[in-house]
């Protein structure tokens, strides 16, 4: 792994754990074991590295997410591997948990991942339920764009729950309970 990429990598990993904020140069430059000219020379600066690492972040979660919601199944099994695929719970969402950081969120082009990601996420789940409608595989009265921002409410959601409990059952919970809403009844 070369030295931007070192510097990437590390950098979520610390936005992850500790938010902005809590996600130094010097913290970055201990974990990556690179140096502040070397760490200059890759990148103009923290915003700069932040920036890379939200957007990686953001690439990577959305790969993920159309990988499972383009996968073989009906609407709502194709949801549900989006939904029940493995994640790290206690973590919570590494994109989701930037929007409680008031430092990224102040800042327009940091926010812009975040927003993007969470925008094509729902518009991607409505795509899918559009399709499930039209099949017959969901409920004809299912308002595809309110569902698709309550399936993806109730997923962050489950990310506290879980890490509020210290467990994972209740994100679980949450899961099982939006599919069971999704399902059509017999």
């Amino acid at each position: 792994m070369d030295t931007s990429e070192r510097l990437i990598e590390t950098t979520r990993d610390l936005l992850w754990e500790r938010g902005y904020v809590g996600t130094s140069p010097k913290a970055i430059q201990q974990r990556s074991g690179i140096g502040q000219g070397s760490m200059y020379h890759h990148f103009d600066g923290k915003p700069d590295l932040a920036l890379a690492a939200i957007t990686r972040t953001a690439e990577e979660l959305r790969a993920q997410a159309e990988a499972e919601l383009t996968g073989p199944g009906t609407a709502v099994e194709r949801v549900a591997a989006y939904l029940r695929r493995e994640r790290e719970v206690l973590r919570g969402c590494p994109v989701g948990r930037l929007t409680q950081d008031p430092d990224v969120m102040a800042d327009p082009t940091l926010r812009g991942p975040v927003q993007e990601t969470f925008a094509w996420i729902r518009s991607r789940i409505t795509d899918v339920l559009n399709e499930g409608r039209e099949r017959g595989e969901v409920d004809a009265v299912l308002d595809p764009v309110a569902t698709a921002a309550t399936v993806v409410a109730v997923l962050q959601g489950g990310y506290v729950l879980a890490r509020a409990a210290g467990s994972v059952e209740p994100f679980t919970q949450a899961i099982d309970g939006v599919l069971g809403l999704l399902t059509p009844r017999a």
